[in-house]
Order: C-alpha cells, then sequence, then structure tokens
C-alpha cells in the first residue's frame, strides 16, 4: 500500500459482496449457493466436494440407466444382429468418446466442457452467439432429459401389472410429481443428490449383474438357446453387407446411450482433488474426471455387450416390436421371465427410480455450466448464478414440457436425440481443433473421423425426426431472446468485482490528495497519446467546466478490451506523459469502468472524486447502441445512471460534471 504524509491510496478495492445482504430468510436461503463464473476462479464449487466414484454415480444414474432401454433398441433395429451393432458402439465409447473426453476434462478443468474450448476459436460477439447456440443445444438435450427420463419411469411404472387401475391413464400426473420430488432433492444440495444417487446406481447394476450371470448359465447350459441364435444370425447376415446395413441403422439410436460423458466433464468442480497448490489440486482433479470416465466406460462396455448378447439369444424377435413385452424393457421381460415375477417386480422398481433420478444427472449438469456462462455475459440476472433459484426454473420449465408433450416418450425422442448428438459433435471437433493446433496428426485424424461418424448420426436423427431440430431450434431462439433482453437490462450495472490499483497509480492518488485534499479526474478518449492532446484537453475541461484554476488533475481512460463480456477485475495502471498523470484501465465498457474506478477511489481515500466530461455528439439512440455493442458512447449520462444506482445516497455518490 502506497502511503503518503496525511492520505493512504489501498492497492485494492472490492465490490463483490457489498450490496446489503437480505434479511429474509427464504431470500438468503435460495441465494446461498452460487455458481462460479467460467474459468479459473478461486472459489469453482457451490458444494461440499465428494470423491469421484461418489460424483461417478451421479452423473450414471443417466449413463446407466440406459441400460433400461438400449437392449430393447438394439434388439428391434438389428435383431439377431444386435450383438454386433452393439459391439460398434462399445469400440467407439473405448476408442473414441472416452478419449475425446478425457482430452475435453484436461483442456476444461473447471467444468466448462466442450462449450469452453469452441469458445475460443470466435473472438467478440461471434464467440458469444456460438456460446448461445452451442447452450441451446446443452439446454434442449439435459431438460429433454429430465422429462424424458422421467416419462420413461412412468412408462415402466404404468406397465407393471400390480399397479392400481386408477392410476392408468395419469401419466402427466405421475410424472410432475416426480419432477417435483426431483427438483426438491436439488434444493436440498448437491450432497444430497449425490446421497441417493449411490444406492440406485448400486442396486441396479446389481441386479442387471444377476441377470446377466442367470441368462448366461441358461445359455451355457441350454446349448439349443446359443444354437437358435446362430441360426438366426446366419439367415439375417447375408454376408458382409447384411451386416453392416443393420449395424449403420442401430446406430444413430444406440449412440444415444452415450450422454454421459458430457455430464462428467460438466461435474470436475464437484469431484475431490488434493493437493499442496492450486496447480496440484488441478491436474488431481483432472486426474480423478479421468478415472471417473474410464470407469464408468468400462463397466457399461461389459454390460452393453452381455446384456445385448444374452437378449438377442433369449428373447423372441417379435416381443422387441410395437405391443410386445420386451419392447423397450428387455432386461425387465428377461428378469421377468428368467428370474420369477418377485425379482422381476424388484427390477421394476428399481428401473423406475434410476430412470426417474436420470434427470439428476441433467440437473446437475445445467447448473454447472449454464449459470458459469449466461450471467457473466451480462445475458441472465446475476441471480441466475444461484443453485435453488435454478432448480425452480429449470424444474418448471420441465413441468411446462411434460404438460405439452403429454409426457410421450415418443414425442420428445427426437429433440432428446437432436440435443445429445450435437453437443457429441460439437465435443468431437473442439478436440480436432485442439489437436491441429498441438500438430498431433493421429490424434487429428482419428478425432475427426469421431466427428464424422457422430455428424452422420445427428444427420440421420434429424432426417427421421426433423422435430427435433425444431424444438433445439425453439430453445436456441429463447436463449437468445432471453440473452439480449436481459444484456439490455444490465447494461447500467457496475459490473465489476474487483479494482486494483498498480503502485503507480497509487502514487498518483497520493500526490494528488497531497496537493490540495482532492481528486479532480477528467474523462478523456485517447486518440494520439501525445503531450500536446493532453495539454489541450485540460485546457479545454477548465474552460468548459470551470475546473478550479490550481486544482491537481489526473486523466482517467478506458481502453475497451472485448465489448461482448460483462464483468471483470479491472486493473489500474498509471502512465506519465510529460508531466501529465493518467489513470488507464482496460474494461469491456467505458462507463461502467468509469464509474467503477471512481466509487473505488472513494471507498479507497474516503474522498469524493469529481469527475470532467465533454458532451458526446450524435444521435443519443445511435449511442445508446453503440454503447451496448461496443462498450462506448454517450459516455457522460451513463455513467452517472451507474453512480445514481450503485449508490443510493446523492451525497456520497462521485461528482460528475458535464460541458
Amino acid at each position: 500500500m502506497k502511503r503518503s504524509a496525511q492520505y493512504s491510496v489501498p492497492d485494492h478495492v472490492d465490490f463483490a459482496g457489498q450490496s446489503p445482504a437480505s434479511t429474509h430468510g427464504l431470500t438468503r436461503w435460495l441465494l446461498a449457493h452460487r455458481v462460479a463464473p467460467s474459468g479459473p476462479v478461486a472459489d469453482e464449487t457451490h458444494s461440499k466436494p465428494n470423491a469421484w466414484w461418489k460424483v461417478m454415480c451421479l452423473t450414471g444414474v443417466d449413463y446407466f440407466s440406459s441400460l433400461a432401454y438400449l437392449p430393447g433398441i438394439a434388439g428391434l433395429a438389428a435383431g439377431a444382429l444386435s450383438p454386433l451393432a452393439t459391439l460398434f458402439i462399445v469400440a467407439l465409447t473405448l476408442l473414441g468418446m472416452l478419449p475425446m473426453y478425457r482430452r475435453v476434462a484436461k483442456e476444461s478443468p473447471h467444468g466448462q466442457g466442450s462449450v469452453a474450448m469452441l469458445e475460443k476459436l470466435l473472438p467478440f460477439w461471434r464467440g458469444k452467439f456460438f456460446v448461445l447456440i452451442l447452450l441451446g443445444f446443452v439446454a434442449t438435450s439435459w431438460i429433454i432429459t429430465i422429462t424424458l427420463s422421467g416419462a420413461d419411469a412412468t412408462v415402466q411404472i404404468l406397465q407393471n401389472p400390480l399397479l392400481p387401475a386408477s392410476l392408468h391413464g395419469q401419466g402427466v400426473t405421475i410424472t410432475v410429481i416426480m419432477l417435483l420430488i426431483l427438483g426438491g432433492v436439488f434444493l436440498l444440495g448437491f450432497d444430497e443428490a449425490v446421497g441417493v444417487a449411490i444406492p440406485l446406481v448400486t442396486v441396479y447394476l446389481l441386479l442387471n449383474a444377476a441377470i446377466v450371470a442367470v441368462c448366461l448359465d441358461q445359455i451355457l447350459t441350454q446349448p439349443h438357446l446359443l444354437d437358435g441364435w446362430l441360426d438366426r444370425l446366419m439367415s439375417s447376415s447375408g454376408g458382409p453387407g447384411g451386416i453392416l446395413g443393420p449395424t449403420v441403422v442401430a446406430f444413430p439410436l444406440l449412440v444415444l446411450g452415450l450422454s454421459g460423458f458430457e455430464t462428467g466433464v460438466s461435474m470436475m468442480p464437484l469431484i475431490k482433488a488434493e493437493g499442496r497448490n492450486r496447480q496440484e489440486q488441478l491436474d488431481a482433479r483432472i486426474g480423478n474426471t479421468r478415472r471417473l470416465l474410464t470407469t464408468a466406460a468400462v463397466i457399461m462396455s461389459a454390460y452393453l455387450i452381455t446384456t445385448s448378447f444374452i437378449t438377442a439369444v433369449l428373447i423372441p424377435a417379435q416381443e422387441f416390436q410395437d405391443g410386445g413385452q420386451a419392447n423397450g424393457r428387455a432386461l425387465a421381460y428377461l428378469a421377468h421371465e428368467r428370474l420369477g415375477s418377485g425379482f422381476g417386480t424388484i427390477y421394476d422398481i428399481s428401473s423406475v427410480l434410476i430412470l426417474w433420478f436420470a434427470g439428476a444427472s441433467a440437473m446437475a449438469g445445467l447448473i454447472n455450466i449454464v449459470p458459469r456462462y449466461l450471467p457473466s455475459y451480462g445475458m441472465a440476472p446475476d441471480w441466475a448464478r444461484a443453485v435453488r433459484p435454478v432448480v425452480l426454473v429449470y424444474t418448471a420449465l420441465s413441468i411446462g414440457i411434460t404438460i405439452a408433450f403429454h409426457a410421450d416418450v415418443n414425442k420428445q425422442a427426437g429433440a432428446y436425440a437432436t440435443g445429445i448428438l450435437a453437443m457429441m459433435v460439437s465435443g468431437a471437433v473442439a478436440v480436432t481443433v485442439s489437436a491441429l493446433h498441438r500438430k498431433r496428426r493421429g490424434a487429428t485424424i482419428g478425432f475427426g473421423v469421431l466427428a464424422l461418424i457422430l455428424l452422420y448420426a445427428l444427420v440421420a436423427n434429424v432426417v427421421e425426426k426433423p422435430d427435433g431440430i425444431v424444438i433445439s431450434g425453439l430453445f436456441i431462439a429463447g436463449i437468445i431472446a432471453v440473452s439480449l433482453v436481459s444484456r439490455i437490462f444490465r447494461t447500467t450495472e457496475l459490473r465489476v468485482d474487483r479494482i486494483v490499483f498498480d503502485e503507480t497509480a497509487q502514487g498518483f492518488i497520493a500526490d494528488s490528495l497531497e496537493y490540495d485534499g482532492e481528486l479532480n479526474l477528467i474523462a478523456n478518449q485517447r486518440q494520439s497519446g501525445t503531450t500536446d492532446e493532453y495539454e489541450a484537453k485540460e485546457s479545454e475541461q477548465r474552460g468548459l467546466n470551470r475546473v478550479p484554476g490550481k486544482a491537481d488533475v489526473i486523466f482517467l481512460e478506458v481502453d475497451v478490451l472485448d465489448p461482448s463480456d460483462f464483468s471483470h477485475v479491472l486493473k489500474v495502471q498509471g502512465v506519465s506523459v510529460g508531466h501529465h498523470r493518467i489513470l488507464r484501465v482496460g474494461s469491456p465498457a467505458v462507463p461502467n469502468a468509469l464509474a467503477a474506478v471512481l466509487l473505488a477511489l472513494r471507498d479507497g481515500t474516503g474522498i469524493r472524486p469529481h469527475c470532467y466530461f465533454e458532451w458526446a455528439e450524435g444521435n443519443p439512440l445511435g449511442l445508446l447502441l453503440r454503447y451496448i455493442v461496443l462498450g462506448r458512447g454517450d459516455t457522460a449520462p451513463v455513467v452517472r445512471e451507474i453512480l445514481r444506482e450503485a449508490e443510493k445516497d446523492p451525497d456520497r455518490r462521485p461528482r460528475i460534471h458535464v460541458g
């Protein structure tokens, strides 16, 4: 800290958390946990970190729950060839998706996923709109995951023969109740969500292991079962083309079972990591996330291979068709058929619970991704960083979609697939570009091929179910519209969390205070930056605004960096040009930075500063638009309005003079 005989100037002034705390208990509870902005920050988590295997269970409620329907989808799409189609998916998982998301985890260790990697490709507003489009697909996939999982769980309930007749036809009501309970779990906190996920995943995997073990034993002890499948396989294959065709058809449907990877990466800040310093902790978190992804992929791959095999061998082809008992629930069919109705009912209950809670993985992903971007861009209210309010928003949105689609699984499937596949394509493109920049030829080719495979799946899905891209477009349009409106309404916010003064700037301020006990600053838009410019500017302001003749003055300048950004830690640098002293700061917007520096000077020194402007030339509406888009416009009135909103007491506001 720079000190003079009478005045002291701090090296920084904090604004974060200076707004009065709400005295309302409900408001304090709602805003208690907040998601940090994107990028490396001091405090990343909004919940106590958990061991990687616990977080894996939270992501696994989505990933592993796909066992409830993937074997049935494979049997319906590929018939006797479904184990071969599944082998292709397993190869894609272990050789493509897993390496891809391990790289994503390495390059976005703060949980932003492939969105953060792609954001770097485009500067300024283009990058922001690109992120908004990606977030539209993210919102599509994860919101629909919540509603689709609830609707799928409802289907499992309604198909159970023990269900009372009075509940038939109440699918929407049952789904809405499950969504309310899911939202209630997240209102309690992430620890509670993890606590629910662990037993659900453990029990479900153990029940599936029991089904696999019993069915494999029956296949091995009854050779005619295997012989029958081999006969069907030979008769349906008809050579390499006969094998490739069903596999290609089934692939876009089966690849949807890989949706758990993106949520796994998004939950990185929730993974516990130890280390002696921040870098070691970050490296440990990346390692633990990779361990999570690898373990989940290996477990799922083993189950996919074994379950597709037993369902292809033991379930008659007609049962996979619409109206068949194995349609969409192949393993539940085997549980009842091969292990008895008692075990089958237990399996049905477990399937319902994990499908219901599969939405928890998507909810966690939404909480960890969207609030990291929109509020930081000024494209959502600042309270959108708080966990509980956004849980309420997502829950309400999910209920609305459920009612709109009448809790129909088929009506939502297209949008779900479009969102998931778009996210996978974006991830593949991100790691391909990353490998290209790192000059890794083999990785570039491999990830490029993966991107093309996933792009094929996306295009095939859009062609098959074009309503999915329409729904995704609505999500994207909604996010862009809300973002632009929010950005306009937030133009007069202070936007700054901290002002940092370098030693030279501290010296200028202390010297000026020592000279006359006041702070007089002239706002200047730098042109040539020469001594003549500052001489003319000072002479002009002393004439226009009647700056006291003997008053000491300091120039205050703002360099606009990226006007599409919103909030920053601002660094004030002291610069000398001849005998003139300048406080220079880089910021996304001129008026907000000027107001923040003036308030920081007041708070840091106890002296109300005076700042002198001249009127801008031009149409006021044009200047306003220029300010919103480019960060500069009719500066003086906007600075005053920002100060008026930030400081309610007129007697404490920095004084603005315009001539």
